[in-house]
């Protein structure tokens, strides 16, 4: 018996950051890819812990941390934390640099730029 797998594409041919520039909510209706990428970011930011870490990831020392990092800041355990970072990185928010057994998380400058913009009501 085999197996097939099929991949699915959710997401438009341009990322948010580069559409932002050019539609907002207001201006134009978004398209569905752009609605659904735009609805997958907004999902991973709605959660309070989730909000929490872009804070402090981002105010953190160099703008980058590890999860040892925000453990203790946060009381929750390290897999928890990493599961909450993976759906950041997930949603373009955050990148990942895996150094030696520690993954480095920080925030990707454009992405909350790219948010606000899509969101604005300046026109």
């Amino acid at each position: 018996m085999s197996t097939t797998t099929a991949t699915i594409q959710t997401r438009p041919a341009l990322p948010l950051a580069e559409q932002a520039c050019c539609t907002t909510l207001l201006r134009e209706p978004i398209t569905a890819g752009q609605a659904a990428d735009l609805a997958h970011k907004l999902k991973a930011l709605a959660d309070p812990t989730r909000l929490r870490l872009v804070s402090m990831v981002a105010a953190h020392d160099g703008g980058e941390a590890c999860v040892c990092d925000l453990t203790e800041p946060l009381g929750l355990t390290q897999p928890t934390i990493s599961h909450h970072l993976k759906i950041l990185v997930e949603a373009g928010i955050f990148t990942r640099d895996k150094r030696g057994v520690w993954a480095y998380y920080a925030l990707v400058p454009s992405a909350l730029d790219a948010l606000s913009a899509v969101l604005s009501t300046a026109r």
